[in-house]
């Protein structure tokens, strides 16, 4: 017998199951992304801004804050372009085949991708082969997507 209550509940159940961040996405307890910096403020203002609560949106089960209204909107109209790689992973960190969570101050665009390192130690390390290190973490990440960090 049909039983709409039952439909219902097992359709909020899987939307509640993909709201969230999974293990290919680095987050905080929060499910906060980039340590809570904006997203697009790395491209337009090429440093690390802080994000704020005030003004959210959600990726890939990610919670992105932005510093304004105006930079969250840029964002929902095309939020793979602003997307940082690997799920916002350490960049170098995913080039050995692991995962990192980062700082959010750490960073470098290329070729217009972001790429969001651990620290400014290991950013350090990282922009010594740039081309060689994204490499490499291009031939890791489908491999570890969507293991846990803890995992690996």
């Amino acid at each position: 017998m049909f039983k709409p209550a039952r439909l219902i509940a097992a359709a909020a159940m899987l939307f509640a199951a993909n709201a969230f961040a999974g293990v290919d996405t680095e987050t905080d307890a929060n499910e906060v992304i980039l340590a809570g910096h904006d997203a697009v403020a790395y491209f337009t203002d090429n440093r690390p801004v802080a994000g704020s609560p005030d003004y959210t949106a959600i990726y890939n089960g990610a919670i992105y804050r932005f510093a304004t209204a105006r930079n969250r909107d840029t964002f929902k109209a095309d939020p793979a372009r602003y997307a940082p790689a690997y799920g916002g992973y350490c960049a170098l960190g995913t080039s050995f085949g692991k995962k990192f969570e980062v700082d959010g101050k750490a960073f470098r665009i290329v070729d217009g991708q972001l790429y969001v390192n651990k620290n400014l130690n290991v950013y350090e390390t990282w922009k010594k082969d740039i081309p060689g290190n994204i490499e490499k973490a291009d031939g890791h990440w489908p491999a570890i997507r969507d293991v846990a960090a803890d995992a690996l």
